[in-house]
């Protein structure tokens, strides 16, 4: 793929950078393959420094030589992008589009001809290399064209293909869901300096403990709760806690979480 693609990325924002970042430490793109687009003078100077893309103000220059065309721009500013590049948006190009909350019919209605767009809900980990994407295939989107999407969403850390219908519940999961477990992660160091750490060691140690615990249950595939009984003693520390947790409501209050950004992500995208 590194020596056939040539990638377009319209915008230069947080989640652009961690794309291009993923696909050239993946080496499924070279810098030279990767040209981007932004009004911002400053993001382009960073961008071609930190990353050595080829960088432009004028999107017309991203599409017309690329095969891939990454839509990463302000989802209010999608329609107008797509309108004003209409004309060199062709079928032997293929979109895929991580602007929030904008459906894969609203991308194919600003388009001429039947052209491939495949729709992304990344998170923030991506930043690192360790995000969690979910991927959703438009109406003239081969499996092929899905098969490359996720290939590359795949660079920036785990990604899945699923039903458009389900982008809500990811975007509540896990779009939102690191704004969650940074919260976790507070409260977790809070109560270790409410009992006598400092708050950099106690940030140190819980940050790394969610960390080796997603580590661990990735790698061995068993359920949480199988994992969560074998460190749970009886009449010990873990019971203790985990009482302390459900009198507080916590399972029941991240379910209610998830349900209420899914909610509000369908409030968002009409859907």
């Amino acid at each position: 793929m590194k020596d056939m693609l040539k990638i377009g990325i319209i915008g230069a924002g947080n989640m652009a950078e961690a794309i291009m970042k993923g696909l050239i430490q993946a080496g499924m793109a070279s810098p030279e393959n990767i040209i981007c687009s932004d009004l911002s003078e400053a993001r382009r100077h960073y961008i071609q420094q930190n990353l050595g893309v080829t960088t432009t103000s004028v999107n017309k220059d991203v599409i017309i030589p690329s095969q891939i065309i990454f839509l990463a721009v302000k989802p209010n500013v999608v329609g107008k992008v797509l309108d004003e590049n209409k004309d060199v948006f062709t079928s032997e190009k293929m979109i895929i589009s991580i602007a929030a909350g904008i459906t894969l019919d609203f991308i194919e209605k600003h388009l001429s001809g039947e052209i491939p767009v495949v729709r992304v809900m990344p998170n923030t980990p991506a930043l690192v290399l360790e995000g969690a994407s979910a991927l959703a295939g438009g109406k003239y989107a081969t499996d092929k064209d899905l098969e490359v999407a996720l290939e590359l969403m795949g660079s920036t850390g785990k990604a899945i293909v699923l039903d458009e219908k389900l982008l809500d519940a990811v975007t509540g999961l896990s779009g939102s869901g690191p704004a969650y477990v940074l919260e976790f992660i507070d409260a977790l160091a809070s109560g270790g300096v409410l009992k006598g750490l400092n708050k950099q060691t106690a940030l140190l140690l819980a940050a790394q403990t969610v960390l080796g615990t997603a580590k661990l249950y990735l790698e061995t595939q068993e359920h949480p709760a199988v994992l969560r009984d074998r460190v749970t003693s009886p009449g010990g520390t873990t019971i203790a806690g985990l009482a302390a947790l459900e009198a507080g409501g916590f399972r029941t209050s991240v379910i209610e979480a998830v349900s209420k950004a899914t909610d509000r992500s369908r409030e968002l995208s009409g859907n």
